[in-house]
């Protein structure tokens, strides 16, 4: 007895008969004539983005993608008869792009690092526990924002329209950064003899407003720029609170990763202020309640008092510690401000917390 197929498959099996005949469509070798001849120049490391970038049509980014909305790439040949998929709403350029998000892509597939290999664990020397305690309290709570900083690229990536896919690539290379942080400080605070320490309410009540901004720039402009940065400038100056050379080569590959996104975030909000000027003081009020957000860490005992042991070198020298903290602190206020300024947003009158912490 004959199977019984749908029609589909049915329409499938009589084309199967036709090429089994000799009877073949071709139409497809003569798609995209503008787009063939093609000959993309490898620059001195290999093909980058932007070698595909400098061709025309390919490197054509439009202001808005394509309003299909499905996965062909960008300057292939769009049959008519392809569905709309509906889902990437994110369709204006304005919205994600930054001038810089190609070459970040390329540094961050070529810098990729790894948490088990390229850490010299065997070099971790038995602390004083009150330094251990200090060290695994900080690894808590840099594991517990590095959460975040996977979890908000990966929110808005999948609605991106695939025209901006150095974005999406960007912002997937980053998940797999922050998935890394998380990582190497979870290991770092269960490595020695120590373990994990205590969550901190106040970063949850940040990352939350991060994780639940109403659009992609606010919630670039909190983390990227807020959040990320203040971090970076943590990491760049890991010598105040790194006790061995294990947290030292932890908090350096970190900072390379971090720069990154820091470095997408700014330019990002520097080519949405440039498209959309009229929208300046939404990120204005978003970055003040950010600003208040992270202020407040320093109402926690879990937040501060670990950095300062750590850059004391002891509880017993906490108020040394604190002096070093306060300074860090100037630090990240100041570069936070001079990343805005970039952006082309300034708020060196209109922040919201001090710039010094009255420490003395």
């Amino acid at each position: 007895m004959a199977a019984k197929y749908s029609a589909v498959v049915e329409k499938t099996l009589d084309h199967m008969a036709n090429m089994r005949a000799g009877k073949f469509d071709l139409s497809w070798m003569n798609a995209n004539p503008d787009g063939w001849g093609t000959k993309v120049k490898a620059s001195p490391v290999g093909i980058t983005l932007d070698n595909l970038n400098s061709v025309s049509p390919y490197g054509d980014i439009p202001e808005y993608g394509s309003s299909i909305g499905s996965m062909a790439p960008r300057g292939c040949e769009i049959p008519p008869e392809t569905p709309s998929l509906g889902i990437y709403d994110i369709n204006e350029k304005g919205l994600v792009w930054a001038d810089n998000v190609a070459k970040l892509y390329d540094e961050a597939v070529a810098r990729q690092w790894s948490s088990t290999r390229d850490i010299p664990w065997d070099r971790l020397e038995e602390l004083p526990e009150e330094m251990e305690k200090a060290i695994c309290q900080v690894c808590t709570g840099l594991t517990e924002v590095e959460f975040i900083a996977a979890d908000l690229p990966a929110k808005w990536l999948w609605r991106i329209n695939h025209d901006f896919h150095e974005v999406k690539l960007f912002l997937a290379s980053q998940v797999m950064d922050e998935a890394r942080h998380l990582d190497v400080f979870r290991k770092r605070a269960l490595a020695n003899g120590g373990g994990l320490m205590q969550a901190s309410p106040g970063s949850e009540n940040l990352l939350r407003a991060i994780i639940e901004a109403p659009n992609y720039t606010v919630a670039s402009s909190l983390m990227h720029i807020l959040a990320e940065g203040f971090v970076l400038t943590l990491f760049r100056h890991g010598e105040f609170i790194a006790p061995s050379v294990v947290e030292k080569k932890i908090f350096r590959l970190c900072m390379q990763d971090e720069a990154r996104h820091v470095a997408y975030g700014t330019m990002h909000l520097k080519y949405f202020l440039k498209t959309y000027p009229e929208r300046a003081e939404e990120i204005h009020s978003i970055l003040a309640m950010g600003e208040q957000a992270i202020f407040a860490l320093n109402t926690e005992p879990q937040s501060i008092e670990p950095r300062a042991i750590l850059a004391g070198g002891g509880v017993d020298n906490m108020h040394e510690g604190l002096l070093k903290t306060s300074y860090l602190y100037t630090k990240q206020i100041t570069e936070y401000l001079q990343r805005l300024k970039v952006a082309g947003l300034d708020r060196t009158e209109r922040i919201s917390i001090p710039i010094e912490l009255p420490v003395d």
